[in-house]
This record gives C-alpha cells, sequence and structure tokens, in this order.
C-alpha cells in the first residue's frame, strides 16, 4: 500500500506509537517514519527492541498503566497511534488482560487529551464487530456486545472501544478508531496465536483442521492502514483494516506449499479437541507456558470471522496486497530468525 492518499496533517510535533516494539507497532513506526513524521516510540523496560531501528527516531520507555510516564511521554505529541495491547487468548490471571487493554487505553486517552493532541489513531480490533453467522463478511455497522464477547481478550476489546468511543462524544476526544483483522508477516516476534499456527504449520505440527476461517492480512498493510486514517479518517468512524477472506483450510494449504510440504487434509471435529484445549490450559497453569490451543479459541473458531473493509478502501483509500505475500514473508521472517527449523 502506498502513501498517496491525501495531505499528511501539519505535523508540529511527533507522533506517540504505544506498543511499538511489537509486532504491529514496529511496522507503524517505520509506516510513520517513512511519511515524515517525527516518531516517539514507546516501549516497556522490559520489551525486546530489535524490531526497533537504531537511528531515526526516539526510543522512550513507559508502560501505559503507569499514568505519571505515559504523562511525561506525552509532553509536546501532536498525535498518537495507541496501538499498544496484551493480545492472548490464554493467561493464568485474565484480569490482566483486561487491566491493560482497558484501563492502559483509558490512562493513555485522557493523557492525550490532556496534552491537547492534534489527533488520535486508537488500534482497536475486528474482535469488538459482530460477525455473521451466515459466513457472509461483516462490516461496521453491528458492535458486539460485551455479553457476546468469547474471552478475556475479546472482552477487553469490546470495552476498551466503547470508552474511546464514549470519550469521542462526551469529550470531543478527536479519535479515529481503526479495526484490524489477522495481521500476518515479518517482525513478529512472540509469536501472536496465528503466527504460531504459522510456524507450527511450517514445521509440519499441525496433522489437520477445523472447519473456520479468519481475514489475514499483510501486517504492513495494516501499519498504511493507520496511516490514512490519520490523514483521512473521520473523527469518531471506525473502519476495518483486513485483506482476504480465507478459510483456515486454504491456509494450511497454502503454508504447506511455501515450505514443499504435504497439507494437511484430517477435518477434526471440534468435539473432541475440547479435552486437549482443557489439558493444554491445565499444563500451562503449571508450567506458565501459553497453550497452543485454548478454550476460548475452540469458541472463536465455531464460526467464520469474515469481514469487509469496503468502507477503508472507499474513505481511506485503503488497500492490500494477496494475503500470500503475507505468509510467504512471515515464513522467510520466522527461518531467519530461528523459529524454524
Amino acid at each position: 500500500m502506498g502513501d498517496d492518499f491525501g495531505p499528511p496533517p501539519s505535523v508540529v510535533g511527533p507522533i506517540l506509537i504505544t506498543g511499538a516494539s511489537g509486532f504491529l507497532g514496529s511496522a507503524l513506526v517505520e509506516a510513520f517514519y517513512m511519511a515524515g513524521y517525527p516518531v516517539r516510540a514507546l516501549v516497556r523496560a522490559s520489551s525486546p527492541r530489535a524490531n526497533l531501528p537504531k537511528d531515526g527516531i526516539a526510543i522512550v520507555q513507559g508502560d501505559i498503566c503507569d499514568r505519571a510516564s505515559i504523562a511525561a511521554v506525552m509532553h509536546g505529541v501532536s498525535y498518537v497511534v495507541h496501538a499498544a495491547a496484551d493480545y492472548r487468548l490464554w493467561a493464568r490471571r485474565p484480569d490482566d488482560i483486561i487491566r491493560t487493554n482497558v484501563e492502559g487505553t483509558r490512562i493513555v486517552m485522557e493523557e492525550a487529551m490532556r496534552a491537547g493532541v492534534e489527533r488520535v489513531v486508537y488500534t482497536s480490533s475486528v474482535a469488538t464487530l459482530a460477525i455473521n453467522r451466515d459466513g457472509t463478511p461483516a462490516d461496521e455497522s453491528r458492535p458486539l456486545s460485551e455479553s457476546a464477547a468469547v474471552g478475556a481478550y475479546k472482552r477487553s476489546k469490546v470495552m476498551a472501544e466503547r470508552l474511546v468511543q464514549d470519550m469521542i462524544d462526551r469529550d470531543g476526544l478527536p479519535a479515529v478508531i481503526v479495526n484490524p483483522s489477522t495481521p500476518i508477516g515479518p517482525r513478529d516476534v512472540k509469536p501472536t496465536p496465528t503466527g504460531r499456527i504459522i510456524v507450527e504449520a511450517a514445521s509440519g505440527r499441525m496433522p489437520g483442521f477445523v472447519d473456520t476461517g479468519l481475514n489475514l492480512v499483510h501486517v504492513d498493510d495494516v501499519a498504511a492502514g493507520h496511516l490514512a486514517a490519520m490523514h483521512n479518517g473521520q473523527i469518531g468512524q471506525r473502519y476495518i483494516l483486513g485483506g482476504e477472506n480465507v478459510l483456515l483450510s486454504a491456509m494450511l494449504a497454502d503454508i504447506a506449499a511455501l515450505v514443499d510440504r504435504s497439507p494437511p487434509v484430517l477435518k477434526l471435529p471440534r468435539g473432541l479437541i475440547y479435552p486437549l484445549a482443557l489439558g493444554a490450559e491445565a499444563m500451562a497453569h503449571l508450567t506458565g507456558r501459553t497453550p497452543f490451543v485454548t478454550l476460548d479459541g475452540l469458541r472463536m473458531a465455531r464460526h467464520r470471522m469474515f469481514f469487509t473493509d469496503t468502507k477503508a478502501r472507499n474513505e481511506l483509500g485503503y488497500t492490500t496486497r494477496p494475503y500470500r505475500e503475507g505468509l510467504a514473508d512471515a515464513i522467510a521472517w520466522f527461518r531467519s530468525s530461528g523459529y524454524l527449523r
């Protein structure tokens, strides 16, 4: 995606990007730096910084749940992209996910208002949108209720987006909301749940699949979509930043082709996997290691999570490359970084 979607805002001070060392955050740093913004990249003290450039940006330390540190790094900032989030489908303490994603967002938005920033782009998720049970792509028009959200992550993102929307409506917060679907690509250091699927499938450790689907998009296109939202987004509006709707079976077949393996052909009944997920979560409580199969993940996979990004394409000038390029870039990065043997 190019940057030919309109003139940038009049850059006065730097842009603060939260979650800058992460998968999407590092792509955002690159996109805004290349577009000419002075970038202030917020990272936690414990965050690995290998994804960040060594020159050209200001790396600042802070924690979105620590108001004093956010107030300090917000000084002089003109724009904010709030992308920091706890993206886990399982945690020993689910309240940690909610605290980071909801209270952290509250602190960032309140301090942005206090600092008088010109514009905020808030990174939400398609997790806040109701899917269509018939498998047709969903759009931005039907927000998911908190009671219908499966698991701590989805519930926290619903709560955080409602908080941002309320601040826009009540307090005049100058924010645009973007709802990325499922990013894939390079620099997925943790990796994300989808990144783990790519690693396991590319390593030949996924013999089967369940009948589900998801919307996949190159992470760099999502980052460029944030830039488009900063330039052309309407305050108070939400925009899906998606890519292609893909069956899980097709995704696994494409991964197999990229690594010269045979694709899995075993379609697994979802009910048979629930005991495995229970056992994996029980083991995770003992070891602290995130399970590959989770109960919440299985519950979400009951329906095809398909979305349409027509609104972003029409209003922002958003474009994307074929999702297979994201798969290829992800596999190349995982291989070069030692995740794949």
